[in-house]
């Protein structure tokens, strides 16, 4: 098996914290702290309501996702744990998929799909199995494709 990794992790897309209300996050994130207010994504099948933010500027900001159930009583819980994952820009997301698949990563149901910034994403699951014995040991990490700017912003900044 190559052990060449065929991509590179870029980069912090995101961070995503979580409480029973989003208004209390939104008024230390925001009100306190002076992130940006983006844009908010509601999304039954994911159990959330979600305020985007953003902290930095330009191709490099980092996204700062202030989370809620809609149902406290279904799953998955956005609030539980605080600090529910944290999200990699990748410049390859169906090879880095397919290539750390292939060594043992497990991945959550719902495979490559749209997430709530409009990036195709994928997340690792938090847990190994014994057919998937590798895990980031009990974080949610989120795969992000990276656009082609964020890419090129990443390669001017190593190449200096």
């Amino acid at each position: 098996m190559d052990s060449k990794r065929p991509f590179s992790v870029l980069g912090i897309q995101q961070i995503a914290v979580g409480g029973p209300d989003k208004q209390r996050l939104r008024s230390f994130w925001v009100d306190l702290l002076g992130l940006e207010y983006r844009e908010t994504f509601v999304s039954e099948s994911e159990n959330v309501d979600e305020d985007i933010c953003i902290i930095g500027a330009g191709d490099l900001a980092v996204e700062v996702d202030l989370m809620q159930p809609l149902d406290v009583s279904k799953k998955p819980r956005v609030d539980s744990p605080a600090l529910n994952h944290v999200g990699l820009w990748v410049d390859d997301l169906s090879v880095a998929v397919e290539w750390l698949t292939n060594r043992g990563l497990r991945f959550t149901p719902g495979g490559i799909r749209l997430g709530a910034a409009g990036y195709d994403v994928c997340f690792v699951h938090p847990k190994a199995n014994s057919e998937f014995p590798q895990s980031a040991e009990g974080v949610l990490v989120e795969l992000v494709q990276a656009p082609p700017r964020v890419i090129e912003a990443y390669r001017v900044i190593a190449n200096g």
